[in-house]
């Protein structure tokens, strides 16, 4: 259960904390236009609020009596509002300093700041937006491209939402054919074991799809995470700094400088990765340097994808064709390191060897086919979509669609087996309720706080 209360006027930063022209202070609920009248003084005599209408004003102090700012004031009255509530939305100075006394005084005049997501979670509660759509607020405004920003889009207008209630509303409906034919056999009302199994499998591919978009969601909005593995003294620091273009990580002559591992997020194109430098893999020569290949492990096999790096200065041994072998089914970049020494690795032999992998020749010190490298990064490793209508981006939702796949699945076979269809049938009725939770039909309090907790305060 929700530890507050939502009958409160509560009030928040919108706009991110930071210096700039603007700031949005929020306030949402029955008593918002009445507090903001305490903050907020039009400049002209006898001026009206009226909804959906900015009027230019003085922000005053409650103590003092003075004014500190000039702002815009913004009414919408419930329920045309985010929340439904009454919203009022106060555009400041972007200053820290008085943003904060706005919502001090906010506060002092009877406000309660907002929870985090809680203008959301209101908009949620009063059916302004069900959870997919709230979720996809979340998704727009942390959007690392316009191509995320449009699925996000997609979602919050509610097409993912309207797919999803259809594909409930028809399993119900199918169900209770299926129930209404096993309670009354002598009405004709029979449906058939083949139109079932039909519906089934439709359900079945178009959820089945939606399950394997999720990683391609997840790199969208969280970046596609890419591991430097390789021996020691390989160069992996240096290219990671060559990538960045800063000095990142320490490099030194010397093996085993990298001891744990760090992490930064580039954009290319319209691609966020999170690069991940860690430490040499191959044998230890110190117990710091065990625990730090254990975790470098732990690393590349949780990774999107790995970019395996090989010192073409030295000749290739077990320990580096062990290395690409290690992670067959990952997405992987073999790299050719120190290409402005002499070469004695046969790179020729291992690009033949491992043919499914793309490789390019470099040197992470001069910075030779730096370019290349990053075009490489984005051809392999950035998400593909093929024209895919819907991607999942919240593990929340993956987790749900399984679920529900699983019965879906097991239905299918209950009935292709020569079950009776009443076995069908109750696998049907466990997916309702799972579906339901996807767009918050259904109600999980200790769900729906987790969700929307995730969100900024002033959304």
């Amino acid at each position: 259960m929700l530890d507050y209360t939502l009958e409160d006027t509560i009030i928040a930063a919108s706009t991110p904390p930071g210096y700039g022209g603007i700031g949005i202070i929020r306030l949402s609920g029955k008593d918002a236009l009445k507090i903001a009248k305490r903050l907020f003084k039009p400049k002209r005599a006898r001026a009206r609020i009226l909804p959906r209408q900015a009027l230019f004003g003085n922000l005053i102090d409650l103590e003092k009596n003075e004014a500190f700012d000039e702002a815009y004031l913004l009414y919408f009255p419930a329920p045309h509002s985010y929340t439904r509530e009454n919203v009022v939305e106060i555009s400041c100075h972007g200053s820290p300093v008085v943003e904060g006394e706005v919502l001090r005084l906010g506060i002092l005049a009877g406000a309660r700041h907002a929870r985090p997501g809680e203008f959301t979670l209101r908009a949620y509660l009063n059916g302004r937006l069900d959870i997919i759509r709230a979720e996809a607020v979340d998704n727009l405004i942390r959007a690392a491209s316009i191509k995320t920003a449009k699925m996000a889009f997609s979602q919050l207008d509610g097409n993912l939402s309207k797919k999803i209630s259809g594909l409930r509303a028809r399993n119900i409906d199918l169900l209770s054919q299926i129930e209404a034919s096993l309670e009354f056999p002598d009405e004709k009302l029979q449906i058939t074991p083949e139109k079932i199994a039909g519906s089934l499998e439709k359900t079945i591919e178009y959820l089945d799809d939606l399950v394997s978009s999720y990683r391609a969601g997840k790199a969208l909005l969280e970046g596609v995470t890419l591991a430097i593995m390789g021996r020691t003294n390989v160069g992996k620091s240096t290219l990671f700094n060559t990538i960045l273009e800063e000095e990142r990580a320490i490099v030194t002559p010397f093996p085993g400088t990298t001891r744990d591992y760090l992490k930064e997020k580039i954009k290319i194109k319209d691609t966020f990765f999170n690069l991940v430098d860690m430490a040499g893999l191959g044998k230890p020569s110190s117990a710091i340097e065990k625990e730090g290949i254990r975790r470098g492990k732990k690393i590349a096999s949780e990774a999107d994808g790995l970019l395996i790096m090989l010192d073409a200065s030295r000749k290739e041994n077990s320990e580096d064709l062990a290395l690409i072998e290690e992670f067959p089914d990952k997405k992987a970049l073999l790299v050719f390191n120190k290409i402005d020494l002499a070469r004695k690795m046969d790179v020729r032999g291992i690009k033949k060897r491992f043919h499914r992998l793309s490789a390019l020749e470099i040197s992470a010190l001069k910075g030779t086919n730096l370019s290349k490298l990053k075009e490489k990064l984005f051809e392999v490793f950035s998400p593909k979509f093929e024209d895919r209508e819907e991607v999942i981006f919240h593990q929340r939702q993956k987790l749900l669609l399984e679920e529900a796949l699983g019965h879906f699945r097991k239905g299918l076979k209950l009935l292709l087996d020569g079950h009776p269809e009443e076995f069908c049938a109750e696998e049907i009725r466990k997916t309702i309720p799972i579906i339901g939770q996807l767009t918050g039909d259904i109600r999980v309090d200790e769900v729906i706080e987790k969700i929307f907790s995730r969100f900024c305060v002033g959304k």
